[in-house]
Order: C-alpha cells, then sequence, then structure tokens
C-alpha cells in the first residue's frame, strides 16, 4: 500500500478547505434554503456580450491566443483602465490576459514571493490570498481592520506590521467580505509609508465598479505608486460573466513578463470565445456597468436598513455587494450563528472567519440576489435574532 502522507506535498495537506463552502454543502442538501452566501452576479451576461461569443463559435474562432491574450482584448483594457480610473498602461508590455482574477492573485504572488518572504495581508478578506502566499513558501502576516475604521487599513496599522523581510502588499479593496473601500486619502497615508521602501502592492481591484456614493480610486494612480503596483481586475463581477472566467493584470512590465512567464507554462493562454466577448464588453458595456450597480446600490440600501431595524450592528459598506453585520448581541461565535440560522430558518450566510480571524463576530451577507429574494431571508433572519438576542425572551 502506498503511504500518500509521505508523497504529498505537507504544504498542500496544511492548507484547510475554504471556509465558505461547508455551509454550502449542507445547504444544497436541505429544502427552502435561501443562501445569500455566494459572490456570484445574478444578472446575466448581457446579451450583446453572449451575442459576441457566439458570434466568434459560429465562425470557427477557436484557436490559441498569444500568452499574452489578443492584442485587440489588451488595447481595450488599456483604453478602459484609462477611461474609468485614470490608469495608463501600454497594452504590449504592460497587461496580459488571465483566467479570472484568481489567476493574476496566483501569478502575481508566485513571481515574487520566496521562502522567508513576509507578505502583508490585509484581513477580512478573500480566501485565496494566504494558501497561495503559503504555497509560494512565504509567510503570510494578517493586519486586521476594524469595524470602528470602516474596515480601511490604515497607515499606523500597515506601519507596525512592516519588518525588513516584508516583500508584498496584498490591498483587497473594495473589500470581500466587509464591502469597505478606500478613499484617495486613506491611498496616499499608505503610499506614504510604502515610498521609501521596496515593498510591492497587490491591488485587487475586482469589484471596482462597484463603488457607491463615488467613483473607485486605484492606488496605483497615487504618485510614486504605479512602479510598485500590480492591479488585478476582470470581467466576473463587472459584467456578470464570472463562468467565461476571464481576467486581467496590469503593472510594470519588469513584472508583468515574468508572471507571463508562469501563465505560459501553467496556463497557455485564457479562453478565446471568453476574450473575443470581452473585446465587446470593453467596447459597448459601460451602460450596462451603470445599470447593474444601480440595482446593487438599491439592494445595498435595503439590506443595511433591514439588518439594522432587526438589532443588528452595520457598518455601511460602500463597494463590492456584501454586507458584514456584526452578530455579537446574539452571544453567539460567527460560526455557531452561521449553523444555528442555517437549521433554524433556512437562511445561509458565510461566518466571518472564513475570511480571517478578524472576521470573528460577524458575517457576510451578498446582496446579489433580487429584493424579493432579500426581503425573504430577512423576515426569516429578524425572528432568528430576535429569538437569539441576549436579554430577549427565548
Amino acid at each position: 500500500m502506498i503511504d500518500y502522507s509521505k508523497i504529498l506535498s505537507q504544504k498542500v495537506v496544511s492548507l484547510a478547505p475554504s471556509g465558505i463552502r461547508k455551509f454550502f454543502d449542507i445547504a444544497n442538501e436541505m429544502e427552502d434554503v435561501i443562501s445569500l452566501g455566494v459572490g456570484e452576479p445574478d444578472f446575466k451576461t448581457p446579451w450583446v456580450i453572449r451575442q459576441a461569443g457566439i458570434h466568434t463559435l459560429e465562425r470557427g474562432r477557436t484557436w490559441y491566443s498569444s500568452n499574452a491574450g489578443l492584442s485587440e482584448l489588451r488595447k481595450e483594457i488599456s483604453s478602459y483602465l484609462d477611461r474609468r480610473f485614470s490608469l495608463q498602461y501600454d497594452p504590449q508590455e504592460e497587461i496580459f490576459i488571465t483566467v479570472g482574477g484568481s489567476e493574476g492573485i496566483d501569478m502575481c504572488i508566485r513571481s515574487m514571493v520566496e521562502p522567508g518572504d513576509e507578505v502583508l495581508v490585509v484581513e477580512p478578506c478573500f480566501v485565496s490570498y494566504a494558501p497561495i502566499v503559503t504555497v509560494s513558501g512565504g509567510t503570510v502576516v494578517p493586519i486586521p481592520t476594524c469595524e470602528k475604521d470602516d474596515f480601511r487599513l490604515t497607515p499606523e496599522a500597515l506601519k507596525s506590521h512592516i519588518t525588513e523581510k516584508t516583500k508584498l502588499l496584498v490591498l483587497p479593496f473594495p473589500n470581500n467580505p466587509t464591502g469597505g473601500i478606500m478613499h484617495r486619502e486613506d491611498l496616499e497615508a499608505i503610499a506614504e509609508v510604502l515610498r521609501d521602501t521596496n515593498i510591492m502592492v497587490l491591488s485587487d481591484e475586482i469589484y471596482a465598479e462597484l463603488t457607491y456614493g463615488g467613483k473607485h480610486v486605484s492606488i496605483a494612480s497615487i504618485e510614486g505608486m504605479r512602479e510598485r503596483t500590480i492591479v488585478i481586475n476582470g470581467f466576473s463581477k463587472t459584467y456578470a460573466m464570472t463562468g467565461w472566467r476571464l481576467g486581467y493584470a496590469a503593472g510594470p512590465k519588469e513584472i508583468i513578463k515574468q508572471m507571463l512567464k508562469l501563465h505560459q507554462f501553467a496556463i497557455m493562454c485564457a479562453p478565446t470565445t471568453s476574450q473575443y466577448a470581452a473585446v465587446c464588453a470593453t467596447k459597448e458595456c459601460d451602460h450596462d456597468i451603470e445599470e447593474m450597480a444601480a440595482e446593487y446600490d438599491t439592494r445595498r440600501r435595503y439590506l443595511v436598513d433591514a439588518l439594522r431595524k432587526m438589532g443588528l450592528s452595520c457598518f455601511e459598506p460602500k463597494g463590492a455587494f456584501y454586507a458584514f453585520p456584526n452578530i455579537s448581541c446574539t452571544g453567539m461565535t460567527s460560526d455557531e450563528f452561521c449553523n444555528t440560522l442555517l437549521q433554524e430558518e433556512h437562511v445561509a450566510v458565510v461566518p466571518g472567519t472564513a475570511f480571517g480571524a478578524s472576521g470573528e463576530g460577524f458575517v457576510r451577507i451578498s446582496y446579489c440576489y433580487s429584493v424579493n429574494h432579500l426581503m425573504e431571508a430577512m423576515k426569516r433572519m429578524e425572528r432568528f435574532v430576535k429569538r437569539h438576542t441576549k436579554g430577549e425572551n427565548k
């Protein structure tokens, strides 16, 4: 018999599975469950984009693209970044196409991080950063953010976590799971801390277009930061193209060249059909972005109001499509709250601890669902909170 424990990579074996999935594995076995957990837009990909993909298939344009992606798409992304966020990148040397934003994150971390390097990861955050750092041989150094700071990274917190081993800062804003954002003045303060260091920044801006009450600001647009920032973005959230699996990375050509080398050996190229569809998206669908963002904003305002009315503290999320209410009034841990809510009221949400230790006492609720769907879930959740709040009759 083969002893697989002696064969498998111990770094991989030591990784914990995603804390998001287990609740949905349970929920899938139950009837009448309302799930508010998955970050999956409920909009269909706009028809004009789907039509472009269909047209490409009909014409038989199903061959490999270049490793970096279609030249036309990279040019359109360059134009889009300039038009929407005042970011200027050379489409030939400073942009390449990835299989979703997730691959861009992976390529970025693996192209820079070596054993002994420390990577600062702002938490709570998307579940993939820390495992990729670990597999790359780096050391994850979490920087917790707080509700009182609207889950923003402060310069004081950043400065206190920097050591001589710090190689990279992962800056995930607008944030999944909190919905927190960073304003220009916040980013300028972070830039001031980094300016005289060799620390690079991975800026995950996949939710950039879902910023409410103002425009998203990229840290790459702050003076002195472009040369040390890799921007990761994609089409999943902006254009409701999750299943098309398409993203991109933009940054200094010296870094992009090495990321592209890894991409070349691991992936070859992103799906060609998706790339042709994305050309259409970047050319023709700015108005679809605005319409979807307006609908998410309506849901956001409804959800935050409903959570506060039922007695849960909830700071106002200004980005992405998540709310991150504080559930400490129930006396339960995040895990207990989510398990009990699922069993008693058949509503699935995600414990804050799935996104780092600083998420304890919170749960993530996605509002990329219809208002009717949200209203029924909030009715059930209100019953639950009233039944379990400390001091209330049970």
